[in-house]
């Protein structure tokens, strides 16, 4: 009797640990699928999200990341919010609930504010009385023109605001049927670069970085690089003062710790093979601590940050050599070799630049498509020794964003060439 009794209790137990036995070994090998929740197709969230799903799919194939298009943040922080998404781009103005976590502070996105030529638009008061494209409604650029505008003593009523999706902005400026277009969107932009190629749209300037951040404190002063859009004519003729704010990748709390901690690792570690498919990745650095704006880090992404901390002995003993062996003479020779490796980083990434100036008119004087196509090769060589040369410090990540712009429009004028060889 007894015997019969324990047989049930021996069946239970021989499957329950065969269920515990079938997870144990599926989980090592599981694939994680995650959407990431990005934004318009012509803008640098999508490419962005495409470049890292690329890399990460690469460099982990467990983790599979699939790319959604949206408008922008507020859409993307509803789909993580409603679990549809989860990580999502964000701009670092955009107000969170406690669940959503921080994984890692992007590239800049720049205020671009782009008015026709007989417009006469020289600065955001000049809006007053005219027609205004903006972002579609629910995005950041939509979002944060009303405080840039009243800021500038304008009110709704002032201006005819024209939400429009970003293709249909580009083409309603381009038609002439509003008078500007403001989008925030990260330096070189395809489309950005296509309207401001013809005279009869300019840049204009937004100078007053420092008053916003006092109501906007995410905002930071920056500036447009001479030449950025073009390094022949150029365009912009000289620096331009604009605003700037940081994107922001970010997920749910409830994310598996784990998964969140590979994807920053690639973020970091892959930084050249992400750099070969979105330049702007070469700007990403590690949080730094006095600016987290409000974020907090998910747990998977600080186990990556946090990992080279010192201990405590460690970083006291460091303080104390420092301020036992500083002095006058290595405080100064500090900054003029700072100076210098700075000079140098700059010297480099200008004949890289004169280089690419010149195969620019090479291009041009090309004759036949064999031509083309080595002077082509040449343009990705060039390409390849400036990514390696990142990655050395032998130039800084500015000076090689303002290359990438350089290179761009030669591999444009390269296509064009072609485009008239065949005809």
């Amino acid at each position: 009797m007894k015997n019969r009794q324990a047989i049930p209790i021996i069946l239970i137990s021989i499957i329950t640990a065969g269920i515990f036995a079938m997870l144990s070994w599926r989980n090592p090998n599981r694939t994680y699928h995650l959407t990431l929740a990005t934004g318009g197709k012509t803008g640098e969230y999508y490419a962005f999200g495409q470049a890292l799903a690329e890399i990460v799919a690469q460099h982990q194939p467990r983790i599979q990341i699939n790319v959604v298009e949206t408008a922008g943040s507020f859409e993307n922080l509803e789909l993580l919010y409603q679990n549809q998404a989860q990580l999502a781009l964000i701009q670092s103005n955009s107000p969170i609930r406690p669940t959503v976590k921080a994984v890692a502070f992007l590239f800049p996105e720049v205020f671009h504010l782009i008015a026709t030529t007989k417009s006469e638009i020289q600065s955001v008061s000049d809006l007053k009385e005219k027609r205004i494209a903006l972002m579609p409604e629910g995005s950041g650029s939509y979002q944060l023109f009303w405080p840039l505008s009243q800021h500038y003593g304008l009110t709704e009523q002032d201006f005819q605001a024209i939400p429009l999706p970003p293709q249909q902005a580009h083409t309603a400026l381009k038609q002439g049927r509003v008078d500007a277009l403001f989008r925030i969107i990260a330096l070189g932009n395809p489309a950005v670069n296509e309207l401001l190629q013809t005279e009869q749209h300019r840049l204009v300037p937004i100078d007053q970085a420092a008053a916003l951040q006092l109501f906007q404190p995410a905002l930071e002063a920056s500036t447009i690089p001479k030449g950025t859009y073009n390094g022949a004519i150029p365009i912009p003729s000289e620096d331009l003062s604009v605003v700037s704010i940081r994107s922001v990748m970010v997920t749910n709390k409830n994310t598996e710790a784990w998964v969140i901690n590979e994807i920053t690792r690639i973020l970091y570690e892959a930084r050249n093979d992400l750099v070969a498919k979105t330049p702007q990745a070469s700007v990403i650095s590690p949080p730094d601590s006095t600016r987290k704006l409000g974020f907090s880090f998910h747990p998977g992404a600080l186990m990556y940050y946090q990992q080279d901390e010192p201990s405590f002995l460690e970083k006291y003993a460091e303080t104390m050599g420092f301020i036992l062996s500083v002095s006058v003479l290595l405080v100064s020779s500090f900054w003029q070799f700072k100076a210098w490796l700075k000079g140098k980083q700059k010297n480099r990434a200008d004949f890289y630049n004169l280089e690419i100036l010149n195969l620019i008119d090479k291009i041009h004087a090309s004759q036949t498509l064999e031509q083309l196509e080595d002077l082509r090769s040449h343009l990705f060589r060039i390409l390849n020794e400036v990514v390696v040369d990142l990655d050395t410090d032998r130039i800084s990540p500015e000076s090689f964003q303002s290359f990438t712009f350089t290179w761009q429009t030669a591999v444009a004028a390269a296509r064009h060439q072609e485009t008239i060889l065949r005809n």
